[in-house]
């Protein structure tokens, strides 16, 4: 068995995540304290009784999901078997910071800071550079890249997210989404417009970068103590200032989630499991995986599915 651990970001959120965990682990409930101390913000409410429009703010959102993917991923780790070593860490989009968490490349406080953080500059320029973001169904990568390269009106539009070989998404102004929009129908895809107000991994938040890289520079990235294959390049990286760089550029860079688990696939991952809210990865790897090629896909969100996991793993 060989196993990856991979954590959601944003559109996995719901209501109740992370109860039971912090209500019956004192150890989960220290550290969604520890992630209230330091984001000052009120975590355990938001994510428990919210209301949705609070929490799906990006200022909320970013902590309260990356603090629900720490306490996941602790009351995972706290029970997996002793033979049961994690060969890959990665996280989609923000979810990458629980990844780096996860495998000791940050500490607790310095990946709550850094969301908290990322979470405030995304917000502001959400709002200064208001945009969008929609799925392309039924497309491969190449054709949607040709259609969005060939716009030249006014705005912006590019490939935000390579979720799957035929699940892509496309994030820029709306002006330019609407415009690429008939080409890609007539192409053959579907497309969906996304609830979001803003462009993510797109040049529309591209003034968060420097910011973000500033405010990084007095927080020591370590090695990690297993692989973690970044959204930038879906490739293994050691060095922690070639991390930093990299985990700013994510903000505006498209987010390679399907050659990231393609890498893992080839190099003979047989088991992911998901830490945090939500099956949205799971979903993902149904379509990634090639037919015939047989996985374990597991999620761990609650002491029930821990459960469930853990069964699976001993099986």
């Amino acid at each position: 068995m060989k196993i990856a651990v991979l954590f959601p970001g944003q559109g996995s959120q719901y209501i109740g995540m992370s109860q039971a965990f912090i209500e019956n682990d004192p150890e989960c409930a220290a550290l969604m304290a520890l992630a209230e101390d330091v984001c000052e913000l009120p975590l355990t409410a938001l994510c428990v009784e919210g209301p949705m429009e609070e929490l799906t703010r990006s200022v909320n959102l970013q902590p309260a999901i990356t603090a629900t993917n720490m306490v996941c991923w602790q009351a995972l780790r706290s029970a997996l078997p002793a033979d049961a070593e994690v060969a890959y860490f990665a996280g989609h989009s923000l979810g990458e910071y629980a990844a780096l968490y996860a495998a000791g490349v940050l500490g607790a406080e310095e990946t709550l800071r850094l969301v908290a953080k990322r979470g405030a500059l995304m917000d502001r320029e959400g709002q200064l550079h208001p945009g969008g973001m929609r799925a392309v169904l039924g497309l491969d990568i190449g054709t949607i890249e040709q259609i969005v390269d060939a716009y030249v009106g006014e705005g912006c539009v590019t490939v935000a997210n390579h979720n799957t070989p035929q699940q892509i998404v496309i994030s820029g102004t709306v002006a330019a989404l609407d415009a690429v929009d008939p080409a890609l129908v007539e192409a053959g895809g579907k497309v969906i417009a996304l609830n979001v107000s803003s462009g993510n991994h797109s040049p529309l938040v591209a003034d968060a970068v420097p910011d973000f890289s500033a405010f990084m520079a007095d927080i020591k990235f370590s090695t990690p103590v297993q692989p973690v294959l970044f959204n930038v390049s879906a490739a293994e990286e050691k060095d922690g200032e070639i991390m930093k760089g990299m985990m700013a550029s994510q903000i505006a860079s498209r987010v390679r989630w399907c050659e990231i688990i393609e890498k893992m696939l080839a190099d003979g991952v047989d088991t992911f499991i998901e830490v945090g809210p939500k099956t949205v990865l799971k979903g993902m790897m149904r379509k990634i995986v090639p037919r015939g090629v047989k996985v374990l896909s597991l999620q761990v969100d609650s002491p029930e599915t821990l459960q469930a996991c853990l069964a699976k793993l001993e099986a």
